[in-house]
């Protein structure tokens, strides 16, 4: 699954205009990057049309860091091809 991961480090970084080596795995949006709330909508926005899938927008408070996201973001993923 690394790959996911890196696509959505991908997706991170172009929403937030930095280098992907900034986005840590445990690099906390808000604190340590300067993510504010319409970025983050934007972050999931993005991960819900690449994957064509639908994440709950209370879930946004679950999505601190490139592991939270990338495990939110598996969860509805998994879920989708279940469904399916």
């Amino acid at each position: 699954m690394q790959n996911f991961e890196e696509e959505i480090k991908g997706i991170i970084a172009e929403v937030l205009e930095k280098d992907p080596s900034e986005i840590t795995p445990t690099a906390r949006f808000f604190e340590d990057l300067g993510v504010d709330s319409m970025m983050a909508l934007e972050i999931m926005a993005a991960i819900e049309k690449r994957y064509k899938i639908t994440i709950p927008e209370e879930k946004l408070a679950e999505m601190r860091t490139l592991n939270d996201t990338v495990m939110v973001s598996k969860q509805y993923l998994e879920g989708k091809q279940i469904n399916a």
